[in-house]
């Protein structure tokens, strides 16, 4: 048979353990994760700005389109129910004075909003088609290109 031998040790009673790496990797950990953590900010540390001057005066609302009629008889008409204003009549001139003072007033007031001037038009089916030519003309002359043709309602 075989005998177990023993071995005897000198340092069997000195057992240390060294861990100071150990250290070293907790605080790498606690340094990690530190640093990769989202902070959620508190609500009295959430910045506020006002406004100011400028941006107030850019929260303007659009300026709508100007809307203009041709009647039956060819007078150009501004704006709707009690707010017509009847422009020019005189079918025979193709100067339309006041109709151009209206279109310059309308796009100078678009043009300091910041705005595009546009124009609604609505024609009458039997207006001179001359009369509809002149009218463009005059949008032409005032330098407004946004134009758009509505078909009149009859009630």
């Amino acid at each position: 048979m075989s005998r177990h031998k023993t071995i005897i040790l000198e340092n069997e009673g000195d057992t240390t353990l060294d861990i100071s790496s150990l250290i070293d990797v907790c605080f790498l950990l606690l340094i990690y994760f530190i640093v990769t953590s989202t902070i959620t900010p508190r609500e009295r540390d959430l910045g506020m700005e006002l406004p100011d001057k400028d941006r107030r005066e850019k929260i303007q609302p659009p300026i709508p389109p100007m809307v203009l009629r041709i009647d039956e008889k060819g007078a150009v008409i501004h704006g709707h129910g009690e707010t017509e204003q009847v422009l020019d009549t005189d079918t025979q001139s193709r100067d339309l004075p006041l109709l151009l003072s209206q279109l310059d007033l309308y796009k100078s007031a678009a043009q300091s909003s910041g705005d595009k001037p546009s124009v609604m038009l609505e024609v009458n089916e039997n207006v001179r088609q001359q009369r509809i030519i002149d009218v463009l003309n005059a949008f032409a002359a005032a330098g407004i290109s946004s134009v758009a043709f509505n078909e009149l309602i009859r009630l």
